[in-house]
């Protein structure tokens, strides 16, 4: 049995805590767990909602008890392990990036900070997939692990009142993608033409918690020419499938 806590919050909510630290294992438990509750729980719950290492579930407690709710989880937790390898099968994502110029005007400032060169920069942040741990912040903001932290970098002193949707940052030893316009404090290194977030769409989310984001370099022309195929729905985004370290 796994070592875990189970912590109410609210009358609809129920988070399932593994551990307390950052790592790619206890996120796939969160997620494993979560994929079990959403598909034996599907008439009784109301949502899941994966985190860094816990799960939060809410509920009608006029279908279910949570007394009820916290016996089947417990029951979910014995066989955890149990998974199917084909569930533990990951996306990983390309997403396109321009890297300086008008689309990451902090791209200096990165590589000045750690004192190596801007196209340093740009291959290390594409050297390898990222996990999606979660998604918050804004609708469909990732929350990714793995950056190098070669090109670790702080905060903006005083946060932009407007980032461009699409533009990629890093703060600290995080990297993300803001999908809205919003404020934000991270350091801008590029911009991806893709649109990770749709509210028109059936599935307004490009990805989820559990894929992998692949970032690769392309040319300022290359970014016009991916936002008008984008742009008339012509352009289709490029996944490969792999079985990942803690999936």
């Amino acid at each position: 049995m796994l070592k875990v806590r189970m912590l109410d919050a609210g009358e609809q909510g129920l988070v399932v805590e593994f551990g307390d630290e950052i790592d790619p294992a206890i996120n796939a438990r969160v997620r494993r767990l979560g994929r079990i509750v959403a598909t034996e729980m599907a008439e009784r719950i109301l949502e899941v909602v994966p985190t860094y290492r816990s799960l939060m579930v809410y509920f009608d407690p006029l279908i279910v008890s949570r007394k009820n709710l916290r016996e089947k989880i417990a029951e979910y937790l014995s066989d955890l392990e149990a998974v199917t390898a084909d569930d533990d099968t990951a996306r990983v994502i390309t997403i396109p990036v321009s890297y300086g110029g008008e689309f990451g005007p902090d791209l200096e400032f990165v590589a000045r900070h750690n004192a190596i060169t801007e196209d340093e920069v740009i291959a290390i942040h594409t050297s390898m997939p990222y996990l999606v741990y979660m998604l918050g912040f804004t609708p469909g903001f990732p929350y990714l692990g793995g950056m190098s932290e070669r090109i670790a970098a702080p905060r903006l002193d005083v946060p932009r009142v407007k980032i461009p949707v699409g533009s990629v940052g890093i703060a600290g030893r995080q990297t993300g993608i803001y999908p809205i316009e919003s404020p934000g404090g991270w350091r801008l290194i590029g911009r991806t033409p893709l649109q990770v977030f749709n509210p028109l769409s059936e599935n307004p989310f490009l990805f989820a918690a559990g894929d992998y984001l692949q970032f690769s370099a392309i040319e300022a022309d290359e970014y016009g020419a991916l936002k008008a195929q984008i742009d008339c729905g012509e352009y289709v985004p490029v996944v490969r499938y792999f079985r990942g370290e803690g999936n």
